[in-house]
């Protein structure tokens, strides 16, 4: 069986990776810990493990409804407990009074470390309050590196991940008709504009698709697909429902609020 046809050309490289994961826990009777995976790795992971093989796994980013998650791939006859996922929160304290710390100003932070998107799951902010998940392996050198953002100083502080903040992120979900997969017409209707101004959204570099610059208005969209639009915010493919009698596909799409 071809298993790259279910998925797209440049998916490869990462349904090869999950694709040796497995082996090796096959093999070495040895469980595998991966890096935070988005939303499409995760799918693409359950798709190729499977629920009913030799092989299990479990998803957890460190607390409940995140978006990054680590999987831990183990041979079923073990069990999973959350120490396996190896998983630090750190909380940053800066100057609340005198500074506004933004999403795009952490993240754009942790990423001039050096280190990869992998290592790092989901940021929470609540108030004043601050804080992001990461890979056990890579806490001392976040602590060492990591000494302002923007051009406020900061200070880490190593926190049980028990007491994450709860930033629920809240989607509006929504029952779409649209006459293909393609992105501009998705973007048509999850936002309600025209496909001529989706297209131009697109061509104009706008618009990401799982966190990638995609500027191909035919670009078939699939389920996990988290979409984000320059000034509109961000949108993700729940459900892919199959096509009405006209032929046309019903999905279940999410909005930010």
């Amino acid at each position: 069986m071809n298993i790259y046809q279910h998925f797209r050309p440049e998916e490869r490289e990462f349904i090869d990776q999950v694709a040796q994961w497995k082996s090796y826990v096959e093999t070495h009777y040895t469980p595998k810990l991966t890096d935070f995976l988005d939303p499409r790795e995760q799918h693409i992971l359950k798709m190729l493990i499977g629920e009913n093989g030799d092989v299990s796994y479990q998803l957890f980013g460190g607390s409940h409804d995140l978006e990054r998650k680590r999987a831990f791939i183990y041979p079923d006859y073990l069990t999973a407990n959350g120490d396996d996922f190896q998983i630090s929160l750190f909380e940053i304290h800066y100057p609340t009074k005198f500074v506004t710390i933004e999403h795009r100003q952490v993240l754009g932070t942790l990423m001039s470390l050096g280190l990869k998107r992998g290592k790092f799951g989901d940021i929470l902010i609540k108030d004043d309050r601050i804080q992001f998940f990461a890979a056990k392996e890579v806490n001392e050198y976040i602590k060492s590196n990591l000494e302002s953002i923007g051009r406020a100083g900061v200070k880490l502080i190593e926190t049980p991940i028990e007491e994450a903040i709860s930033a629920k992120e809240l989607w509006a979900e929504n029952d779409l008709t649209v006459s293909s997969l393609r992105l501009d017409t998705v973007i048509s209707g999850i936002y309600h504009l025209s496909r001529q101004k989706s297209q131009t959204l697109i061509q104009q570099g706008l618009v990401k698709v799982n966190w990638t610059l995609t500027e191909n208005p035919s670009f078939s969209c699939e389920i996990g697909d988290m979409i984000s639009i320059r000034g509109h915010g961000r949108a993700k493919i729940i459900a892919i429902e199959g096509k009405t009698k006209k032929e046309k596909w019903r999905i279940i799409s999410g909005k930010q609020k």
